[in-house]
């Protein structure tokens, strides 16, 4: 059995923009019908969506079919915490709060097995390694396995090129909601000192060769990010839309035509 492709991985080495889809329901289900839509990959959220390593499992599992490229972010960059989703089978980790050089190497060492790195050897007993019928797994895992770091703080900034050069980092996602509080904007991620910011941010990526990420339910905003050279861009999170959608429903049934919708802020 062969290796599988890591297509997202490859489309970001060839420049090719990948659109998102935010996942933070921890539901296979609901996971799958984003999936379903088309979109070239989505997120599926450990750090604030209520998922453990069984419901990320069935959500990698629920995606499978489809060409949509599962992204999983974990609550943290520590190795007991990326190696039991590397052994479910994720080949893209997206972790958050990445602040230093250090860390980032740190990071990329625990998707690696010795001598390149400290993540600990179970593979035979995988879902990674589809339980030891790919060949030479352990040798040739790190060929298809893509590591993106999120930067934001006001410290991650100030170590973005550092982090960007760092050798396995494969990409750079910017999180405007933590920097906007970081930078004394709680809840205004468009805040213009932190729109300004990010766009910096992306030059600053591309100039290091790699890719750069972002998430925004703005449209606008999301088209400035790809204009401004964003490679991968989640437009939208399953829990917004369903939050949205239900809202403008009741809304048409129970209100006077014309009343100003909720609004649901952070992005």
């Amino acid at each position: 059995m062969e290796l599988p492709v890591n297509r997202f991985r490859q489309a970001l080495r060839e420049g090719r923009t990948q659109i998102g889809l935010w996942c933070a329901l921890a539901d296979a289900y609901a996971t799958e019908i984003g999936a379903a839509a088309g979109f070239d990959w989505v997120l599926i959220d450990g750090e604030h969506g209520p998922n453990d390593v069984r419901s990320i499992l069935a959500q990698l599992q629920a995606v499978a079919p489809y060409p949509a490229h599962p992204v999983v972010r974990p609550v943290n960059g520590e190795s007991d915490t990326l190696k039991p989703l590397l052994d479910a089978g994720a080949q893209t980790l997206l972790v958050p709060m990445v602040e230093s050089v250090e860390q980032a190497r740190r990071i990329v060492a625990a998707t690696r097995y010795p001598p390149h790195g400290h993540r600990g050897v179970g593979a035979g007993l995988a879902r990674a390694s589809r339980w030891g019928r790919v060949a030479d797994y352990v040798h040739r895992c790190h060929e298809q396995l893509c590591v993106l770091v999120q930067v934001e703080s006001r410290a991650g900034l100030a170590a973005l090129d550092g982090i960007a050069a760092v050798d396995g980092v494969d990409g750079v996602f910017i999180g405007a909601a933590d920097l906007a509080a970081d930078m004394d904007h709680p809840g205004e991620p468009g805040h213009p000192e932190v729109n300004a910011a990010v766009l910096d941010a992306f030059s600053r990526i591309q100039a290091a060769g790699k890719p750069a990420g972002a998430l925004t339910l703005n449209e606008d905003r999301a088209r400035e990010h790809l204009a401004a050279g964003c490679r991968f861009l989640a437009v939208g999170a399953d829990a917004a839309l369903l939050a949205r959608a239900t809202d403008a429903l009741l809304r048409r049934f129970t209100t006077p035509e014309g009343d100003a919708p909720p609004t649901h802020g952070g992005y």
